[in-house]
């Protein structure tokens, strides 16, 4: 048997366990299940997708001489967080608690009270460069490379084959579209999402028009937004805005979209944009997590049309801003242009194919992708 792999919250998540319930989200098969498992210690688990497990949910006749209890998709349950706040307060800790779902915790807040104080939540990603490199299965450009062909998600990416990955992806989707999707959401147009779905893979990295999306599905635009909110609560999708001082004003305009899963977008520029996309939110998701630090994720456009892929912000304040190439080892003229605009605030330019790595008097860098993306460092 192979040894489990200690994903990059374990040691957080045994810090945490014994003050808090602990709130697990992630996309379906990013290892929430697995990593909460295999923590180390002795667990009771109960899912609510197996109905076996229903009569001791209603009985709430788990083994307390465990460690902890793990309650897998409990946001499927009606009025899940009622429930978890009467025991957290009737009983405490421990045994330790640990709440796992494919759906956004901060969705369905019809569902039930308020668990404020009573819980940590971690978001837990796919795998990125620097989680595979942490974990000695790979060099870095192998690393990038594999990402770009099979994604993030553990069980593809470790089984490297494209056939297997094919497979995966279906399954995946399906999983998540005609039984997620149904049992959280009052969705009567499933196959009109899974076309959106087919469409935003082609749009990876563009700036979305709700409009032209609507006409091209036949719909309203406030219906698109809508099948858009719930593919984001879902975890197939993410959204990043424009940055502007004047929030409203970066909401009206027009946000773009990413898939946690990079091998599915079509285009080997695209998926390499993608795959910074994911690496970026995990990493500001992991400070912002386990280190309780405020970064936000944006991207930089003018009235021009001048633009750099990703911003990433700190207190409201501009901290970095990254542009991804394939090959051009010139600095873009969106850096440029921006880095004039925005004071204090660095500019890497990442490159897949780089020969030599530069720094230039203006502060700008531009660096080797597959090095970069093993550290993460802004």
């Amino acid at each position: 048997m192979k040894k489990p792999l200690k994903r990059y919250l374990s040691s957080y998540l045994l810090k945490d366990l014994k003050s808090k319930i602990l709130v697990i989200t992630g996309a379906r098969q990013s290892g929430k299940t697995t990593l909460s498992k295999h923590l180390g210690l002795a667990f009771d688990y109960l899912n609510y997708d197996n109905r076996k497990h229903h009569k001791i949910l209603i009985e709430r006749s788990w083994d307390r001489e465990k460690k902890y209890i793990i309650f897998d998709e409990l946001h499927k349950k009606k009025h899940w967080k009622r429930w978890l706040k009467g025991i957290y307060d009737t009983e405490g800790l421990p045994p330790g608690m640990i709440v796992t779902g494919s759906a956004r915790l901060d969705t369905y807040k019809r569902m039930g009270d308020s668990l404020a104080g009573r819980f940590f939540h971690f978001r837990l990603h796919p795998f990125d460069v620097k989680e595979i490199v942490n974990l000695n299965l790979a060099k870095p450009e192998i690393a990038l490379n594999q990402l770009l062909e099979f994604g993030g998600f553990p069980e593809p990416f470790l089984e490297a084959k494209t056939s297997f990955y094919g497979k995966w992806k279906k399954t995946q989707l399906d999983v998540i579209l005609k039984q997620d999707l149904i049992s959280l959401e009052n969705v009567k147009s499933l196959s009109s999402i899974e076309t959106l779905v087919q469409l935003l893979r082609d749009r990876v990295g563009s700036p979305l028009s709700y409009v032209s999306l609507a006409e091209d599905l036949n719909c309203s635009p406030k219906t698109v937004k809508n099948w858009l909110q719930i593919l984001e609560n879902l975890y197939v999708i993410f959204k990043i805005n424009p940055w502007h001082k004047n929030i409203a004003r970066s909401l009206v305009k027009a946000p773009k979209y990413y898939f946690y899963d990079t091998a599915q977008v079509r285009g080997s520029s695209l998926r390499l944009e993608n795959l910074l996309a994911c690496t970026l939110l995990k990493e500001i998701h992991f400070r912002a997590d386990v280190q309780g630090q405020d970064y936000e994720l944006f991207y930089l456009r003018n009235k021009d049309k001048k633009e750099v892929d990703f911003l990433i912000v700190k207190d409201r304040i501009p901290l970095c801003m990254l542009e991804l190439k394939s090959s051009k080892d010139t600095l873009s003229d969106g850096l440029n242009l921006f880095l004039r605009q925005l004071k204090n605030v660095k500019a890497i330019q990442l490159v897949q194919n780089l020969e030599r790595e530069k720094t230039f008097p203006n502060g700008a860098e531009i660096r080797k992708a597959s090095s970069w993306l093993s550290k993460v460092s802004f």
